[in-house]
């Protein structure tokens, strides 16, 4: 499917691509080989993973931490 990218960096995203991934509101984005990537994130579950992960003494920096060693693992 075709979409248009505007002036200010907005694309549409078609009915049926929305309607087979589920409705979000936010999407994760990034690239994977030449292309970008949007991937749902559902609030509700993100914010229960940052709870679970406070819990745990997991900070946005181990996280960040455990990223770049697994990609660095490939």
């Amino acid at each position: 499917m075709l979409t248009k990218r505007t002036a200010k960096n907005q694309v549409t995203l078609p009915k049926s691509i929305v309607q087979a991934v589920g409705d979000a509101d936010y999407y994760d984005v990034s690239t994977e080989n030449g292309h970008i990537v949007l991937t749902p994130v559902r609030i509700q579950q993100a914010n229960a993973v940052r709870t679970k992960l406070a819990k745990l003494g997991i900070t946005e920096d181990d996280v960040q931490d455990a990223i770049i060693w697994a990609r660095n693992q490939r």
